[in-house]
Formats: C-alpha cells, structure tokens, sequence
C-alpha cells in the first residue's frame, strides 16, 4: 500500500468528522493533523484522539502511529493565540 499523502489524510478524516478547520501536514511517514470539531467538545484528549482513530479507520492501521494531532474545538481553536485572525477583534497599528 502507498503512503498516504496529507492531502489524503485530510481527506478521509474530514469524510467522517465533521471539521471547522483541518490541516495535515507530513512527508508520508509522519503526519501531523490540526483538527478542529464541534464533536470534541466535552471530550478528553484521549477520546479526542480515539474518535480521529475511527475517522481513519483501517485505512491508516499501518501508519496511524505516525500521527501527531492537535484536537480542538472550535472556543479553544479560536481562544489559541497562534491563529492569525482567530480573534473576534482586529488591531491596526
């Protein structure tokens, strides 16, 4: 089986959960995702992570453990100051 590229990992992950923002990037050994979903919500890391492992499915059983993410839901993705332009307020300087 090929690697999977980020562009397809994004894919399949997005098929089965419904995303605010996805992002994954890698080199088709390693891959770090950013997920952001509304299903995260009241749900712990782990749970977080076991419900991308469902997402993916038995397509990445291979390489799933090269897979780092960042679960998020939409308040803690928007509250986290590395996104440009999360915040409701625009400063001009």
């Amino acid at each position: 089986m090929a690697d999977p590229t980020p562009q397809e990992v994004e894919q399949y992950i997005a098929q089965a959960l419904p995303c605010a923002h996805l992002q994954v990037e890698g080199d088709g050994r390693h891959f770090f995702a950013t997920i952001v979903s509304a299903e995260f919500d009241g749900l712990s890391r782990i749970k977080r992570h076991q419900r991308v492992y469902q997402a993916l499915g038995d397509r990445m059983r291979e390489q799933i453990h090269a897979l780092s993410m960042k679960t998020l839901t939409p308040a803690e993705w928007a509250a986290s100051p590395a996104t440009p332009g999360a915040a409701a307020t625009h400063h001009h300087h």
